[in-house]
């Protein structure tokens, strides 16, 4: 029966972890993000407010959409052609610093209150 009960302990620990969000997964970095995103800043702005309308504006973008479009621009799953060679030599690691960095910036609104 105490072999029972320490499965299931670790079962639902399993489980608490695999349902957290993962903004309290996120492994990013946004100092060396800073860093990573040189490249970016051509189109993204420094601090990742766009240079020009046809470029979209990074900061302030959710951390998790900015993970996923990254990643699927890298796998193909996104297509554009600027941002696939610009995504398709990034890490795991560089897609969660860039991520956290212009997630860190000012930079979306709430336009409903306006």
């Amino acid at each position: 029966m105490k072999h029972r009960n320490h499965m299931s302990i670790h079962l639902f620990a399993l489980l608490a972890l695999v349902s957290l969000p993962g903004t309290l997964l996120a492994k990013g970095d946004p100092a060396a993000g800073k860093d990573k995103s040189q490249v970016c800043q051509a189109c993204h702005g420094l601090d990742g407010k766009s240079i020009a309308p046809n470029y979209p504006n990074l900061a302030g973008q959710h951390e998790s959409y900015l993970v996923k479009a990254l990643a699927d621009y890298r796998a193909g799953r996104r297509s554009n052609p600027v941002m696939a060679p610009m995504a398709a030599n990034l890490s795991d690691q560089d897609i969660e610093d860039l991520a956290a960095w212009y997630s860190s910036q000012d930079g979306l609104e709430d336009l409903s209150i306006n």
